[in-house]
């Protein structure tokens, strides 16, 4: 049995970019990953098969507290399905639901956080989720945020950015590395590389390159141009939208601006995100 490797992020701070990196990595492609394949690497933790895989009844006829219950048994079937570290992505908060952990201690192995500026995240989300981006403000701030149940997935549990920062970056561990996006976008040898050594991969310098080279903003905007991108919500325009950074300086309003950093300061302190003139 192997054990999970945490891919974890909030929705749209880099968790699909960094799937791709190690993908590229980890198979040493001498070409670009096909996107589209990313989930024969990386598990998704609210994927259904999981959990349709230990329910003894249809998932449509359980209760909420029940399916928070079937969540630890979906994690053992995990990783029961490969005998190495088995990278996994989650958008969940690290905590329970239910009183049920969403993520299973006895089994992880580590975890890589990515965290996003908040003011560029809604700008990401709000089209993600076919929303203003004044209600994505109000989203990442509104406690106990999430997603249903759909077709293919099982409910998240966000909470709010904040509480999810919180959440995964309070207790420093070995086995946690914390990686801010705006440096993957300016510092993408030292930020990859320190996933790349995480992993155990980070010795050869011309791979690691490769797959920076293989798995950039333009690759992968590339691919879901040409082919599409199973990801992508359906009433979504595209999933890969601008990729960078300080984009909030010119499309939100100081309002906008004042709203997230009253409701978010503390975290974006601690990351360096609140603006000098915002301080």
């Amino acid at each position: 049995m192997g054990k999970l490797l945490w891919i974890a992020s909030y929705p749209k701070s880099g968790n699909t970019w960094v799937r791709s990196f190690l993908y590229n990595l980890l198979h040493r492609t001498s070409a670009p990953a096909d996107i589209n394949q990313l989930n024969t690497m990386a598990l998704n933790t609210s994927s259904r098969r999981w959990f349709e895989e230990v329910a003894s009844e249809p998932l449509e006829e359980l209760a909420p507290e029940e399916l928070a219950r079937l969540r630890p048994l979906a994690q053992q079937r995990m990783a029961a399905s490969r005998p190495n570290a088995i990278p996994v992505k989650t958008h969940n908060y690290l905590g329970d639901w239910f009183n049920v952990p969403l993520h299973e201690m006895a089994l992880t192995a580590g975890a890589i956080y990515i965290i996003r500026n908040p003011l560029d995240l809604v700008l990401s989300l709000a089209p993600h989720r076919s929303i203003s981006v004044d209600q994505a403000i109000d989203f990442i701030s509104t406690r106990g945020v999430g997603t249903k149940m759909a077709s293919s997935h099982m409910p998240e549990v966000y909470d709010t950015w904040s509480n999810h920062v919180a959440s995964w970056t309070a207790k420093k561990s070995a086995a946690l590395l914390v990686v801010r996006y705006e440096d993957l976008l300016s510092q993408p040898l030292s930020a990859f590389g320190a996933i790349a050594r995480l992993v155990g991969a980070g010795g050869d310098s011309e791979n690691l390159g490769r797959a920076i080279r293989h798995s950039s903003f333009s690759v992968l905007s590339e691919q879901e141009e040409k082919q599409g991108f199973r990801e992508k919500p359906s009433n979504a325009e595209a999933f890969f939208r601008v990729g960078k950074a300080e984009q909030w300086r010119t499309e939100l309003t100081p309002d906008q601006v004042r709203r997230v950093i009253s409701d978010h300061r503390e975290q974006m302190t601690r990351f360096g995100y609140v603006p000098a003139e915002y301080v």
